[in-house]
């Protein structure tokens, strides 16, 4: 039976209702929170994987400006999502969810074999991550209802482009939930 893990990229204040708002991201929540209740009642691993930046000298600042900022309530997940006790936390300071964090030690010692990746936004840091779980030789799906861009375009190049350069298994939430 194939081991899956959920992970969901950065469904933080900041990114959701703050100062580096997403409107588009805000249609993507109750298609992952209904993802993330199907994950937790069949035992599948539940992975936070958040932006938490440094005050002041993060190298993110000099595109995005001061964001995510750890102890703050930008750098908190959305009341809507709020991780269960048995989730797990991986704080992140750049678009990869594997660069300088835990999330591959984690995923190792959980013997994942499958990333079901969500969040935001597609074309970046759903992108960074899926590369490198991809070098890394895990399987990649996204739910395409689970994950948003800042406009159209960039979302339909990024999913094709994982498709196609990361042969990620792009599907609807629905038949997802059947497959699991």
């Amino acid at each position: 039976m194939e081991k899956y893990a959920v992970l969901v990229i950065d469904m933080l204040n900041d990114f959701i209702k703050g100062n580096l708002k997403c409107d588009r991201a805000v249609k993507v929540i109750p298609n992952i929170k209904k993802l993330l209740d199907t994950a937790h009642k069949r035992n599948i691993p539940c992975i936070y994987v958040n932006d938490a930046h440094l005050p002041e000298i993060d190298k993110e600042f000099d595109l995005w400006g001061p964001h995510a900022i750890i102890g703050t309530w930008g750098a908190e997940v959305i009341d809507e999502l709020k991780p269960q006790p048995s989730d797990y936390i991986i704080q992140k300071r750049r678009y990869s969810g594997f660069y300088q964090t835990s999330l591959e030690l984690l995923l190792r010692e959980l013997k994942i074999e499958t990333l079901i990746i969500t969040g935001i936004l597609t074309d970046i840091c759903v992108k960074h991550t899926a590369y490198d779980a991809y070098l890394l030789g895990y399987k990649i799906v996204i739910p395409v209802e689970c994950v948003e861009a800042l406009n159209d375009e960039a979302q339909r190049w990024s999913l094709e482009y994982m498709k196609t350069c990361y042969r990620a298994n792009i599907l609807s939430l629905k038949d997802l939930l059947e497959k699991l």
